[in-house]
């Protein structure tokens, strides 16, 4: 199985620091945010990762090289600056995705986590396109995103993790280009054709200066 990380955005709500910087490079603890995402992988049992890249793309490029000092094989997918949006990026990599399995995993880049990836590894889509990681809702998103598939009748809505299983059809079906993830997801809720599920460990939406100030203050408490 194959592993795609997230990491073209423009990051402008993180400005100063990613003037010249991409989003998933910024540090927590002394480390890039990219690095904890690929040793989780690594640590799954995936050692096969696309990253894609707009926004600064080559930083990352010049850090982890392909990939084999960290102990994975890391392909890259080149977007316009502006970058494709979440499913464009996703679409645009979908052929190197599904090349050996059509299941594979999507992170964000810019999200700082524990969850346990190796759980993804294991499950088995079934009749579903997609299952999908929901988190209870941080400050900043008090609405949420999703309801829970498994609690039909369930009116609150959780956060989307930025953490998903996906199989290639799920994409496929869409024209390359800008295309954002949540329409997609939604429908395809409202389809029963994704699946989901709760987490409640440590999960941090890096998105704002605060937030990164925040996760690395408490690294330093621990």
């Amino acid at each position: 199985m194959k592993a795609m990380i997230l990491a073209a955005g423009r990051g402008k709500r993180m400005m100063p620091l990613t003037a010249d910087l991409p989003k998933p490079m910024l540090p927590v603890a002394g480390r890039p945010l990219l690095e904890y995402h690929i040793e989780r992988l690594r640590n799954a049992g995936i050692t096969q990762i696309v990253i894609n890249l707009a926004w600064q793309g080559e930083k990352i490029v010049q850090h982890f090289s392909d990939g084999s000092a960290f102990g994975v094989h890391i392909h890259y997918s080149y977007e316009p600056q502006e970058g494709l949006e979440t499913a464009g990026g996703i679409r645009n990599a979908l052929d190197v995705l599904s090349e050996c399995d059509d299941t594979f995993i999507v992170i964000n880049g810019d999200i700082f986590t524990d969850y346990d990836v190796s759980a993804l590894t294991q499950l088995a889509l079934g009749e579903q396109e997609a299952h999908i990681v929901l988190v209870e809702n941080p400050a900043h998103n008090p609405q949420g995103d999703f309801r829970l598939a498994h609690q039909p009748l369930n009116e609150q809505r959780y956060t989307f993790a930025g953490i998903g299983l996906y199989h290639s059809s799920f994409f496929r079906q869409l024209a390359p280009g800008f295309t954002p993830l949540g329409p997609v997801l939604r429908e395809a809720l409202e389809q029963g054709h994704v699946s989901t599920e709760l987490y409640l460990g440590l999960w941090s939406d890096i998105g704002t200066p605060e937030r990164l100030s925040e996760i690395n203050s408490m690294w330093e408490q621990q």
